[in-house]
């Protein structure tokens, strides 16, 4: 190892073309500014195939772009693995799928399916949703019952109801006398069910009372639902309260026992708490009431390592050969430090979907706790105290890769308020001058990245051609950027991507990497 590599990820912090909308450029940020004037720097792609997903028209997001870079290769990931699964028919052979539908048939029960309605393609598709309802009805099932969960994030921030009318126009091609499917509950991502890393259980504690126990606000039907709550609260889709669907004054798809559950999101952090409360019996989070016997499953296990849950319909990418496994190989002791809202991404997603340590004695992770407040009103998040921590794991020697994530620009621009995203790039920014900064005093080599787009592009057009907020990731390029006091390395020419960082890394280290990984940029 020549000296540390220090490598930040300025999470949802991309490279746009355009002026209106871009909260980076935007945001006063000298260090950024300085660094891409003076230090080599190329773009790299972030979306699509670069990152394992079906088209380049496919978003990315913090997940596959994690798993690119910690493992230098490309893996088909969650919407293309479950493409491939539906189309092959490979689905719907799993020993899984025929549990939960012979369940059904047998018992004369409900099939339930809770997800995320969009065709975002980051937490799910509404294809495979249908997908499935219509392959269930084929197969004998009679009854089935759907909670949506509304997107708003990954898809425009007021779409809900195209989602809704289209599900609703699919039901009605296949309900008959011998079929009945029908929305029961639902409401915004960021309200109900969705939560992820333990931030806030009482969010997973909604969802439990709404879609399995039925309680809460009736209405006879989604639409009226949401377009009721728009003028409510004047909220987005992804903050919209728990509603759940009703007919003379009862709930229509309460679960039970005997009836069969899929979660058909693919993506797993915010699918996880769901499924430990469907699947652990010494469940103590909230008090959940009632417990249904009920056959359970995600779309993918979505935890490999804790086998959460126990059963799933396809097999997640198995992903070996990381940076991490390579840099353990030749005893190059770790850090990573995120806030909770990214942690997972700098650990579990870094290390190739591993909820454990690679090793114990050569990994240390370091979690900073995420203040549980809308992150526009502290958009700054914990930027600071994040920096903190790599400036005390640098100033140990301890270590000699370091890896941060800043969370800001994503987290606080998938709220749509742009003034509060100009300041999350700046608090980002600040952070940046100070590790810059320490270059004084410590050798090491700096490498500043993102996983993902999203602060960039902040506006896009309605259907009347008027700006509207958006909360979407962008399908910009991200900045790839190397310091180092006494190297000036030079980057290759050529179309890279986020899977190309770990050979890059490793190039810098002076180590060989694997055959299976991508080209190093340098």
């Amino acid at each position: 190892m020549k000296k540390p590599i220090v490598f930040v990820v300025m999470d949802g912090v991309g490279i746009s073309k355009n002026e209106v909308g871009d909260a980076v450029k935007k945001a006063n940020t000298p260090t950024l500014h300085w660094l891409t004037q003076n230090c080599p720097h190329i773009q790299i792609k972030a979306h699509g195939t670069a990152v394992g997903l079906p088209s380049d028209d496919d978003m990315g997001n913090s997940e596959v772009g994690h798993n690119a870079l910690g493992c230098g290769q490309i893996y088909s990931q969650g919407a293309k693995l479950v493409n491939e699964s539906i189309e092959n028919g490979s689905l719907f052979q799993s020993a899984t799928w025929k549990k939960m539908i012979t369940n059904v048939v047998e018992h004369h029960s409900t099939l339930h399916f809770i997800g995320l309605l969009s065709d975002g393609n980051v937490h799910s598709n509404i294809s495979h949703l249908k997908a499935m309802i219509g392959e269930a009805k084929k197969e004998g099932a009679s009854r089935v019952r759907i909670h949506t969960l509304l997107d708003g994030r990954d898809v425009p921030a007021t779409s809900a109801l195209q989602y809704i009318d289209d599900l609703e126009s699919y039901l009605a091609t296949l309900n008959d006398a011998t079929f009945d499917a029908r929305i029961a509950s639902g409401g915004g991502r960021m309200k109900v069910t969705m939560d992820r890393y333990q931030a806030d259980w009482d969010m997973v504690k909604l969802g439990w009372e709404t879609h399995i126990l039925g309680l809460g606000r009736q209405f006879p039907n989604a639409t009226e639902a949401i377009e009721t709550y728009r003028k409510e609260f004047e909220v987005i889709d992804q903050d919209l309260p728990a509603f759940v669907i009703g007919e003379n004054g009862k709930p229509v798809g309460t679960i039970e026992d005997n009836d069969s559950v899929i979660f058909f999101n693919f993506r797993g952090d915010r699918a996880i708490e769901m499924s430990i409360a469907f699947d652990n019996a010494d469940f103590n989070k909230f008090d959940r009431v009632r417990v249904p016997h009920v056959l359970y499953a995600g779309m993918l296990q979505y935890d490999g390592d804790l086998l959460i849950p126990t059963n799933y319909l396809v097999n997640p990418p198995h992903i070996q050969h990381t940076l991490s496994e390579l840099l353990v190989k030749h005893g190059i002791k770790q850090y990573a430090v995120s806030e909770t809202q990214k942690f997972g991404h700098v650990t579990y997603f870094w290390n190739g979907n591993r909820s454990g340590k690679t090793s114990e004695a050569l990994e240390v992770f370091d979690e900073v706790p995420s203040d549980k407040v809308p992150f526009d009103q502290r958009p700054w998040m914990k930027s600071a105290e994040i920096t903190d921590k790599v400036i005390e794991a640098i100033e140990s020697g301890e270590y000699g890769f370091i890896r941060c994530n800043f969370p800001n620009g994503d987290m606080v621009g998938h709220t749509g308020n742009f003034d509060a995203v100009v300041i999350a790039v700046e608090a980002v920014d600040l952070g940046l001058a100070r590790l810059v900064k320490l270059q004084e005093k410590h050798d090491f080599t700096l490498i500043v990245t993102a996983d993902h787009g999203n602060a960039d592009d902040m506006l896009e057009k309605n259907k009347s051609g008027q700006l509207q907020p958006k909360t979407a990731h962008s399908l910009n390029p991200v900045p790839f950027i190397i310091l180092d006091k006494d190297t000036d390395y030079e980057l290759k020419d050529g179309k890279f991507g986020l899977a190309n960082v770990a050979p890059t890394i490793a190039t810098i280290f002076g180590l060989e990497p694997p055959q299976v990984w991508e080209e190093s940029m340098i």
